[in-house]
């Protein structure tokens, strides 16, 4: 028996975001963003999770915010509990998007200290700094400031520039990082203030500017 035209209208577009093929699953992420149907929010969240195509999860993406926040929202919090690492940045990253004071209470310490992926903590570390109420600033920059020395240039500057995002009310944590036991702390906490008080500086200049003053300042210190 033949399915009702909306039925069969769902399933098409629900075959094409699990196409083999990069290309249908783009068109079809585009088609959900562009008639959104608030039946296909879950599968739209269920192929971020999945989706190894930085474009097409940008789509979906695109696609999921198109849709009412009443109904994304809470399920894209819920993937923040995702045992994979894709659900929970992905999710983060939308979040990032809709500008739903609601997404605030759900960036736990968890999420921007997450160990297992340095793609979760950077997604939570720009979300967070999107979505902080007035006042909460010091205490998640003090969050933040733990992450320092963590992972490779990228991760790194993504941190730097999520805590300038923060302003002057960084500047304590940094002097503490500063003053701290390890090197690549210190050399990056010394970096992050020079972008702070410099915008315009690159962030590889100032890496090697801050290597310079730590290694003429910090001689006697372990790191």
């Amino acid at each position: 028996m033949a399915l009702p035209g909306a039925e069969r209208d769902l399933s098409g577009a629900l075959r094409g975001l699990e196409s083999a093929e990069v290309s249908v699953r783009l068109r079809a992420a585009m088609a959900a963003g562009t008639d959104p149907d608030p039946r296909l929010v879950g599968a739209l969240i269920e192929r971020c999770a999945v989706e190894p195509e930085f474009f097409v999860r940008d789509m979906l993406t695109w696609a999921l915010i198109r849709h009412p926040a009443a109904l994304t929202v809470p399920a894209l919090i819920a993937e923040l509990a995702s045992e994979r690492a894709q659900a929970r940045s992905q999710a983060l990253h939308t979040l990032s998007k809709v500008g739903d004071r609601r997404v605030w209470p759900a960036i736990t310490r968890a999420l921007l200290t997450d160990a297992a992926d340095d793609e979760v903590a950077r997604s939570a570390w720009r979300t967070a700094v999107a979505f902080v109420p007035e006042g909460e600033e010091p205490g998640l920059a003090e969050v933040l400031a733990t992450q320092f020395g963590r992972g490779g240039p990228e991760t790194r500057l993504s941190l730097s520039r999520a805590l300038v995002a923060l302003g002057e009310v960084i500047v304590p944590v940094l002097r503490a990082a500063m003053e701290g036991p390890d090197a690549q702390v210190r050399q990056h906490a010394a970096a992050t203030e020079r972008l702070l008080r410099d915008p315009e500086a690159g962030f590889e200049f100032a890496m090697e500017e801050a290597k310079r003053v730590v290694a003429l300042g910090g001689m006697g210190r372990e790191g």
